[in-house]
This record gives structure tokens, C-alpha cells and sequence, in this order.
């Protein structure tokens, strides 16, 4: 016979051979037991006593309440910031409750007081904070405001509370710039793609300026052309002001890349340039009006007083009457009077054998004789002449003869950057390529939505 210790250790290895060779088996029995034990706990308790039947007993116990300033002790400290726009039908009234502030006090010195109604109501779409303490008491109100796109610094209006009473004051400080970055994709046109990427209309214009002696923005769109833009945004307090200058940007039109980069050359005023270092201001503007859209070609037309087929050696531009008119380049005023069915006309002479016609005008703001430079406005758009409504003729003849304006101004000679100042640019350019980079990735964002 064998030990304990030996027959302990066979029963062992028998058992574990046992489960190894019927694991399903045990689960089963487990399974079984643990039902059948949960059946008789079960049995067990519903022989109990009804709860509805046992005693219950009632008991009072007084507790001392927190006094007064200990309970708004948390409260005491909590201010509530909230920020919403003013209204062209806003009141003191209105404008408060909207900003979460029960105060009638606060209300009372909004409508009496010059300086609040001045830099709250006399102009919509301003932006105003109000700090509110728990009670939604009126702590301090702030609206900042610029008088004009110009400004390089912006006005504060604060109205604080002083005791039982406010304190009204307005202050100056200066406009902070700050960079950012904007992408966007062409589905009609680029006015439509800005307002998609959120790109104030200024940053806009300023593209189009830099870019239109390449792409003509009113005819050589295509869909799906995309542009990155690296721009600067002036700032109050950290709340944007205004736009400013465009730092650097690329187009890409018809699968052709255009890029551009601001740089200041000491003793200069500053201008764009390619990556390659040639400027991108040409001898001519594309365009002799800032706003505008080509509503008739250059080439052949049907005359819509003639009625006839005939030659159209401009191109004409739709625009309000009184929008202004710029010259596209550094010249002399040859004639400006009436003429025909031009009605006001102004004729420019610049270098060499080349001349500007601006056409049905409705005022001259330059006389035969005086220098322009280019982009400086010498008239409005009119309809006089031999107009059917208010746009501009705009004319390029070289050696008198009528040439297309968009090829005149492509073809201007740039003026390449000078190489005492080519390593400075070559760092800013280098550093502007980042930035670009990382808005393009905006267009990829853009084009998925």
C-alpha cells in the first residue's frame, strides 16, 4: 500500500487529468450547482416578511444651517464674461439682457450718458464684453472700435463700476499685428472662394491686385484652381480689427503656380516678388478700376446702338456710376474733355509709343497737361457718350494702334531685386515658403468638404 503522501499526490494527478480530458463536462456540473443554489436563495427569500409589514419609525434630528457669508462665500468671487454684437434695433435694454446682464442701474447710465451711446449705438456690428458678477450685476462693459481702415490704432470704450455708481472713459492703444494662415479652392469665382475660407474681402482684393497681371480673374478662372495666402491681421486685445498686408500668397490657375513674397529693400518702400527675385510690379495695371468685371471683350461685338457688327478695341468694365477709375501706368494727361461717343474721355500718353484711353466717364479729375502715376485715380465710371449704361471703355494702343491690355500688361518688363539685398530676401522668401506650405494644407482641408 502505498503512503498518504503517495496516494495524495496520485488522487492529484488524477483529478487534473480528469478536467483536462472533460472540461465541458465540469462547466456543465458547475453551472448546474450555482443554478440550483440561486433557486434556493431565491426560495429562501420569498418566505420572508413583506416589506410593507415591518415597522417604521420616525426620526427628527435638528441641523445648525451654514451661516449667511459662509453659503455665498463660493459665489462671492465668480465673474461671467460673455460677448455678443451690437444690433442696428439694439437699445440699453436690449443689448444687456442679451448679454446676460440684470442690472437697471447699469441700463440707466447706458441711455444717459454721450460716451456709452457713442461707442455702443453709432455704429452696428461692434463688438461688446460684459463682465457680470453671480448676481449678473454689471462689473465692467468694453467695445473696441478703428474710425477707418487706416488706423494703426484702435479706440477702447470702457464703462466700469465705481461703488454704487459707473465710470465711463475712452482710451487709445495701438493695433497688434499677428499672421495667419488661409487656403481655398476655386468653384466660381474668387470672391466666393475668400468668403468660404473666411478671408476678408481686403485680403481678397489684395490678391488679385498682386496676381492680375498673370491671371485675368474675370475670364481665366477654372474650376478647382486652389491659392494659399499668408497674411497679416491687425488686432485689439486680441479681437481683429482690420486686415493687412498680404505677406505672401500662391495661385495656382490652369495647373500653372504663381507665387509672391512681400520684401522692403532698405530706402525703398517695399514691394512683391516671385521666389526668383524679380518684382512682380509691372510698368502696367491690369485693371483701371480696383472693383470691377469684364462685361464685353476686346475683339468684334454686336454695337448695342449701331446694331451692327464692328471692331470693340477695349474692354469694357460694369460698374455703379461714380466708381472711381485709376491710370495703369506713370504718364502724361494728353487730352481730357468730351469727345464723340466716348462723352468724357481722358487720354494718357506713357513712355515710349504707348497710350491709355478711359472712356464715358462721368467726372475728369485731371487736366491736358498734368503727370499721373500709376494706380492714381483720374475719374469716375459714367455712362456718357454713347453708353447704354454706366461702365467704363478702357483702351491700350501702342503706335495708335488698339492692342489687348491684359497681354500689354503680362508682357511688362519686371525689375529684378537688387543683389545687395538678395541673401536678406532670399531668408524672408525661405521662411515664407513654410508658411505657404502649411496653408497649402488648408486647400487640401477645403477641397474634402
Amino acid at each position: 500500500m502505498l503512503p498518504p503522501t503517495s496516494r495524495l499526490t496520485a488522487l492529484t494527478t488524477a483529478l487534473r487529468l480528469f478536467v483536462a480530458q472533460h472540461p465541458k463536462r465540469i462547466t456543465a456540473t458547475l453551472a448546474a450547482l450555482a443554478l440550483t443554489t440561486g433557486g434556493g436563495a431565491f426560495a429562501v427569500a420569498s418566505l420572508g416578511p413583506d416589506a410593507s409589514d415591518l415597522p417604521v419609525h420616525q426620526v427628527l434630528e435638528a441641523v445648525a444651517p451654514l451661516a449667511a457669508s459662509d453659503a455665498d462665500a463660493p459665489l462671492a468671487d465668480l465673474q461671467l464674461y460673455r460677448s455678443e454684437t451690437v444690433r442696428a434695433t439694439d437699445t440699453a435694454d436690449t443689448l444687456l439682457a442679451r448679454l446676460g446682464v440684470a442690472d437697471p442701474a447699469a441700463a440707466a447710465f447706458l441711455r444717459r450718458d454721450p460716451l456709452a451711446r457713442q461707442a455702443l449705438f453709432s455704429r452696428i456690428g461692434r463688438n461688446v464684453t460684459a463682465q457680470t458678477n453671480a448676481r449678473h450685476e454689471l462689473q465692467q462693459l468694453t467695445v473696441r472700435w478703428i474710425d477707418s481702415d487706416s488706423d494703426t490704432q484702435f479706440r477702447r470704450f470702457v464703462l466700469q463700476r465705481n461703488g454704487d455708481g459707473f465710470a465711463a472713459r475712452v482710451e487709445s492703444a495701438p493695433l497688434v499685428a499677428s499672421t495667419r494662415l488661409a487656403g481655398g479652392v476655386i468653384h466660381s469665382s474668387l470672391f466666393a472662394a475668400t468668403d468660404m475660407a473666411r478671408i476678408p474681402d481686403a485680403v481678397a482684393i489684395q490678391v488679385a491686385e498682386i496676381f492680375g497681371s498673370d491671371i485675368d480673374f474675370h475670364r481665366a478662372l477654372r474650376k478647382g484652381d486652389r491659392f494659399s495666402i499668408v497674411y497679416e491681421t491687425l488686432e485689439a486685445d486680441g479681437e481683429p480689427m482690420r486686415a493687412g498686408r498680404v505677406l505672401s500668397a500662391e495661385f495656382v490657375n490652369a495647373g500653372k503656380s504663381f507665387q509672391a513674397v512681400w520684401f522692403q529693400e532698405p530706402g525703398s518702400k517695399g514691394a512683391y516678388y516671385g521666389f526668383d527675385g524679380n518684382s512682380r510690379q509691372h510698368a502696367f495695371l491690369a485693371s483701371p478700376m480696383a472693383f470691377s468685371r469684364v462685361t464685353s471683350g476686346f475683339g468684334m461685338r454686336f454695337h448695342p446702338l449701331l446694331h451692327q457688327n464692328r471692331g470693340h478695341f477695349g474692354v469694357d468694365y460694369g460698374a455703379p456710376t461714380g466708381t472711381p477709375v485709376r491710370v495703369v501706368g506713370d504718364g502724361v494727361v494728353e487730352f481730357a474733355g468730351v469727345q464723340n461717343g466716348y462723352g468724357n474721355v481722358i487720354f494718357v500718353r506713357h513712355r515710349g509709343d504707348k497710350q491709355t484711353v478711359y472712356a464715358h466717364l462721368s467726372r475728369i479729375d485731371v487736366r491736358k497737361g498734368q503727370s499721373v502715376t500709376q494706380g492714381q485715380n483720374i475719374g469716375a465710371v459714367g455712362a456718357t457718350g454713347w453708353a447704354t449704361g454706366p461702365h467704363l471703355h478702357f483702351e491700350f494702343r501702342v503706335a495708335g494702334k488698339p492692342e489687348d491690355p491684359l497681354k500689354i500688361a503680362r508682357a511688362a518688363e519686371a525689375v529684378p531685386i537688387s543683389p545687395a539685398s538678395r541673401a536678406a530676401f532670399e531668408q524672408v522668401a525661405q521662411a515664407m515658403r513654410l508658411n505657404l506650405a502649411a496653408a497649402g494644407s488648408l486647400d487640401l482641408v477645403a477641397s474634402a468638404q
